[in-house]
């Protein structure tokens, strides 16, 4: 089932709304991630975005379209972590109440900052009961349901992140961008396809957290069970609005273990000195997979999506997969 992309003009529009709102981050080729990659590297630099990772973007977007009475009502939203921080900091920044619903797996330095803005917090066992208690809540009490992903404007704004990265660097060949949802993904792939229809989109993700790569293969969205790390990816499903954006216009979806994603964390952490999240490290892994298929004459482009992750998880996850950077 095919529906209408988001547009460029969306983009554009939404990157006018949001000026002032968030930062316009760096992009930045990495002379010792290309030497270690064996092609040339630039890095989207999202993980230095307000809250630490790019969804104060989309988020800003849609809230500024809001009426003020759906504000009144108060915003109710589901979150693997990044969004949850997101949406709370800049609540509180706007004077809008906001309640987040989480799967208790989800990391607690996550919880603790969501709490920490003034935001209510609703704990599930896991992610797809989150969406359901949302649903619950919203019908019940009456408030303002913001999805995460499967929203115009959350898109758009997202979308920022290409046509900056595009922007910066016009002469990149192949982008990555790594899968929760879809939405960052699909505003990344219209924005970067209207600046070069030539440019390849890769997307990336975790085994575990794998819904794009399982919708693809069934042709609609399908209910994953999510197992994987990468808790920031682990959406239980797609929407028909994120996958139309892929199959029109992402190459192929690749998929790296928990295991290789820790690897890419480390990797970026010791050669291009970024403390990222495995939602970024998973990039590193799939970029060799990339290099293998184009050439080592491609010009790579990583959206660094976020380093919102605590030392002592990654410290966890090197000693249980037995990590280290070849």
């Amino acid at each position: 089932m095919s529906m209408n992309l988001v547009t460029n003009d969306d983009i554009v529009a939404a990157e006018r709304v949001i000026e002032g709102w968030v930062q316009r981050t760096p992009s930045l080729w990495s002379p010792a991630l290309g030497a270690r990659l064996g092609a040339r590297v630039a890095l989207k630099l999202e993980l230095m975005q307000k809250t630490g990772c790019f969804k104060p973007r989309g988020i800003t977007n849609k809230l500024l379209s809001l009426s003020d009475a759906e504000k009144k009502r108060g915003l109710i939203t589901v979150s693997g972590g990044n969004h949850g921080i997101a949406i709370a900091a800049i609540g509180k920044e706007m004077g809008i109440a906001i309640t987040v619903v989480m799967s208790e797996k989800a990391p607690l330095r996550s919880q603790a900052r969501i709490k920490a803005s003034g935001a209510t917090l609703l704990l599930t066992p896991d992610a797809g009961a989150a969406f359901d208690l949302a649903e619950k809540e919203c019908a019940e009490k009456g408030m303002t349901y913001i999805h995460s992903y499967d929203d115009p404007k959350i898109i758009a704004g997202h979308g920022t992140v290409g046509r900056e990265f595009i922007a910066d660097q016009p002469d990149l060949t192949d982008v990555l961008v790594s899968i929760g949802g879809g939405g960052l993904i699909s505003g990344c792939a219209v924005a970067l396809k209207a600046a070069n229809p030539a440019i390849r989109i890769w997307g990336v993700e975790t085994e575990g957290a794998d819904a794009m790569t399982k919708a693809l293969a069934k042709g609609a969205p399908e209910k994953i069970a999510v197992t994987s790390i990468a808790t920031t990816l682990g959406a239980p499903s797609v929407t028909d609005r994120t996958l139309s954006h892929v199959q029109a216009l992402v190459e192929t979806v690749l998929t790296v273990s928990d295991a290789e994603a820790v690897g890419g964390v480390l990797t970026l952490a010791e050669e291009a000195k970024l403390f990222a999240e495995p939602a970024a490290g998973c990039l590193i892994p799939a970029a060799e997979q990339v290099i293998e298929r184009v050439g080592a004459e491609a010009k790579l482009g990583l959206v660094i999506c976020g380093g919102n992750v605590a030392f002592s998880d990654v410290a966890g996850w090197v000693q249980r997969f037995g990590v280290s950077v070849s």
